[in-house]
This record gives structure tokens, C-alpha cells and sequence, in this order.
């Protein structure tokens, strides 16, 4: 492993009565390519101690609901059936993350956390580290960046303005952190005295106990978990990565559909950036379509994620995006909109745009939509809604309802794209101002975009 994915938080004390090194599984939820759990089977060897495997199952995580629970809980259980065969206990405890883990320090000589980028893991963790430093002083506490090919803050140490920025920086490190050695072996495995709340049996009876939303149900098409997303991501090689100068094209789906997978932490963006290279030196694949794929997983996902670590108002409207953008939309505030609709009739897709509709019925039947797509239904909210404040508020609650992937720096960072972050002032028009526009026009003009909405008729009608 690179060593600039490990941050030393804490330095404590050996202590020969303590039980366990204990690996905090919150983000990077997977056995394969997990830098974190390797870092953490090779202290627990060097201490010649077992390893404790804890995740914590909140049931107040904002905005959460039955789809998001189920596909990730999909994804645990793989992970504690595999954990078992390596001789890891895995741990999993209902309640506040951050309050839950502290009962296991006391008896734990050291502490790995994998990275929370976003506010709500970031607070968890400083909340740990700052409780650590006063209650448990042999603790050992380190930190490993291990769901980024190249960590957030080795790759910058500040907001970048667009892909043009961070794109050399990221294209000069990245061959450094190709670092993933083969999964270390436990060597003092031991049967720990910790009984998980729930044995994932059954995941039904499981989410029905949380105190979450439940109004959304999980998605009858998508499946969480490490196999499924290898899956996918064969599927993906044989099938449309020769094709992905078209993944623009709704109508084509020539997308991998791995960002759900990589939101949960359920594969690895390295392993996938691996696989693609060997299949390169094989000639298997084209090399206008892998670059293509390349500079989705590795400039425009870290560059998202260099915008919610570093871009403090990221998911407020008054601070998620560039002074021109906000002067631009309070310019055109007040135009006069052609369309405008409620919350109710966006969720329900029913506008007098088909295309819009189409997407809308995708996102609350699959929890997924074409990328494109998100972009102009995004656009139409805009258009359709009295202020521009409502509408990113709009867009947000129905992204992090619906999608699988809600809730992500990429979802985040696209959002405020649609209001000018990352982008550039455009020709100035009615109620966008500089913000660039898309209409269906351009749907019409580029795609077979009639094909996209009759496929997701047939979806609905099953």
C-alpha cells in the first residue's frame, strides 16, 4: 500500500491485557481491494491479536429508506459470509455508529477507519478520534483512504475549479497508487465474545425493525453486493465498453451501472481501473472507449469527491456553486417560466414532457436513470420551477429518495453542475441566464430518444 493513504490519527501504547485490533467497515464495505482491512489484518498480526470487523447500522441516516437498506445490507451479507471463511469476526450493531463502536475501544489496542467524505461519516469519525484522545489513551487510531484511486487529499489540498485542474494532477499520481497487495492472511484468529444484532438471514425482517422511511421499496432490478457488481462489470466489458463513445445515448445503455456499487463501497474504483487495463493488454477491448471510461472513474468521480471534502456549503443552495452562477440566477429570478409544477406532479411524471416523465418513471421503478438523462431532468426542474432555490432543493430530495447512489459526491457534485459549478458561463437566455440549457430538441436531435421512452414503458408495465 502507498503510504499516503494512511493518516497516523492517534498513537497510543501496547497494553498486553487489550483483546482485538478493530477495523470500523463504514465506507469501503468490501473484502477485495480494501486497504483498510489489509492494513488492519497486518496491525492485528503485528500485535498478535485478532480482528474485530464492526459496522454500524444507523436507522437515522438522513434521507435514507427501505432501497438503500436493502442493497447495501445485500452487499453486507456477502461480506460477513466471506469474512467468516478468512477467520474475521464481523460485527454488526444497530444503533449511532459513532456511539455504538465506542463500547469496543476499551478492550481494542488499535483502531482503522476507512475515509467519510461526506459531512455525516466525516462527523462520525472526528467524533470517535476526539472521544479516543480523552477515554482510551492506549488506542492506537489510523485512517486509510482506500474508495479513491488516488486519495482526496494527496491528489489536491483544495476545491479545484473544473476536470482541466485536477485532471494533470490526478493523471501525474495515479500509476503510484496502483498499491493493492494480495489480502493478508489473519495469523491469530480467535473466537471474539460478540453476537451481531441481526445475522442478515433475513434482510426483510431486518429493515422492517429500522426506524427509516419505508415508503420506498427496494429496486426490483439491481442488486447490491460485490458478486453482482463483478457481474455487471463483465457484462459492461463484453457488451458495451467498445461502445462507450455512445454512453451519452439513452437510448443505447451502453453505461456500467457501477456507481451504485462504488457509492456503498461494494467494489473497488482501483480493482475496476485493473481489470480495465488487463483487458487492454489483452486487446480485448477499444482504446478510444477505455480512455473514454477512464476519465469517468478517475477524473470526474475524484473530482467530485474533491468537491464535497473540500467545498464546505456542498449540499446547501447558497453555497454549492460560483459567483457568476448565483448573480446569473438572481438576474433571472423573476422571469416568467413556461411551465411551472409541483413536487407532486415532478414525482409522478406527469408533465407535458414524455422525455422527463420517462426518466422520472426510471428513477422510482429501477432507482437508476441514464446518466444524461439526470442531467436534463435536472434542467427541466429548473425550468419548471418558480425559484431556483426550490428547484435545487427539489432536485436533491427526489435524488437522494429514489437513486441507489443518492446521497454520493457524484450525485452532489452533478447536481450543482446543472447550476454552473464546474462549468462556464453560457450564451445568456431566458430563466437560465448563463447556466447552460437543454431541451428536447436536442434529445430529439442526437439520440433516438422515442426508443429510451418506450423501453421504460415496457419497465413499467412489466
Amino acid at each position: 500500500m502507498n503510504p499516503l493513504r494512511l493518516s497516523h490519527l492517534k498513537k497510543g501504547y501496547i497494553d498486553e491485557n487489550k483483546s482485538y485490533v478493530i477495523y470500523w467497515m463504514q465506507q469501503s464495505q468490501r473484502v477485495h481491494y480494501n486497504h483498510a482491512l489489509n492494513h488492519a489484518i497486518m496491525l492485528a498480526n503485528q500485535m498478535r491479536l485478532p480482528l474485530l470487523v464492526f459496522f454500524g447500522l444507523s436507522d437515522n441516516y438522513p434521507e435514507a429508506n427501505d432501497r438503500h437498506y436493502y442493497f447495501m445490507l445485500e452487499g453486507l451479507k456477502e461480506v460477513k459470509a466471506l469474512l467468516e471463511k478468512l477467520h474475521i469476526h464481523f460485527l454488526l450493531i444497530q444503533g449511532k455508529p459513532e456511539e455504538m463502536i465506542l463500547r469496543y475501544l476499551s478492550d481494542a489496542q488499535a483502531l482503522v477507519m476507512d475515509y467519510g467524505y461526506l459531512k455525516v461519516p466525516r462527523t462520525w469519525r472526528l467524533h470517535v478520534l476526539e472521544i479516543s484522545k480523552k477515554r482510551f489513551d492506549h488506542l492506537f487510531i489510523d485512517m486509510v483512504d482506500t474508495d479513491l484511486i488516488v486519495p482526496v487529499r494527496v491528489a489536491s489540498d483544495k476545491a479545484e475549479y473544473g476536470a482541466y485542474t485536477i485532471r494533470p494532477k490526478i493523471k501525474k499520481l495515479y500509476q503510484s497508487f496502483r498499491d493493492f497487495e494480495k489480502l493478508e492472511v489473519l495469523k491469530y484468529p480467535k473466537a471474539l465474545p460478540f453476537k451481531s444484532d441481526d445475522d442478515l438471514s433475513d434482510i426483510d425482517r431486518l429493515i422492517s425493525t429500522l426506524n427509516i422511511d419505508h415508503s420506498v421499496k427496494k429496486s426490483p432490478y439491481f442488486k447490491g453486493g460485490y458478486q453482482e457488481a463483478s457481474h455487471m462489470f463483465y457484462d459492461f466489458i463484453a457488451s458495451h465498453l467498445d461502445f462507450y463513445q455512445d454512453s451519452n445515448d439513452p437510448s443505447k445503455g451502453h453505461t456500467s451501472k457501477l456507481s451504485m456499487y462504488l457509492h456503498f463501497g461494494q467494489i473497488s474504483a482501483l480493482e475496476i481501473l485493473e481489470r480495465l487495463f488487463k483487458h487492454a493488454e489483452m486487446h480485448h477491448i477499444d482504446g478510444e472507449s477505455l480512455d473514454q471510461f477512464i476519465e469517468q472513474l478517475l477524473i470526474r468521480r475524484e473530482l467530485a469527491f474533491n468537491y464535497v471534502v473540500y467545498h464546505k456549503g456542498y449540499d446547501q443552495f447558497e453555497t454549492m456553486t460560483e459567483p457568476w452562477a448565483y448573480l446569473t440566477m438572481e438576474q433571472h429570478e423573476i422571469d416568467e417560466r413556461p411551465y411551472l409544477y409541483d413536487l407532486e406532479t415532478l414525482e409522478k411524471g406527469e408533465t407535458h414532457d414524455a422525455y422527463f416523465n420517462a426518466a422520472m418513471h426510471e428513477m422510482v421503478l429501477t432507482g437508476y436513470m441514464h446518466n444524461y438523462m439526470r442531467m436534463y431532468w435536472a434542467k427541466k426542474i429548473i425550468e419548471w420551477t418558480q425559484t431556483f432555490e426550490k428547484a435545487y432543493q427539489t432536485i436533491i430530495y427526489l435524488n437522494n429518495k429514489y437513486f441507489i447512489d443518492g446521497r454520493d459526491p457524484n450525485s452532489y457534485t452533478g447536481v450543482a453542475w446543472c447550476f454552473g459549478k464546474h462549468d462556464r458561463p453560457w450564451t445568456e437566455r431566458e430563466v437560465f441566464g448563463k447556466l447552460r440549457y437543454m431541451n428536447d430538441k436536442g434529445l430529439e436531435r442526437k439520440f433516438d430518444i422515442k426508443r429510451y421512452v418506450d423501453r421504460i414503458e415496457s419497465l413499467r408495465k412489466g
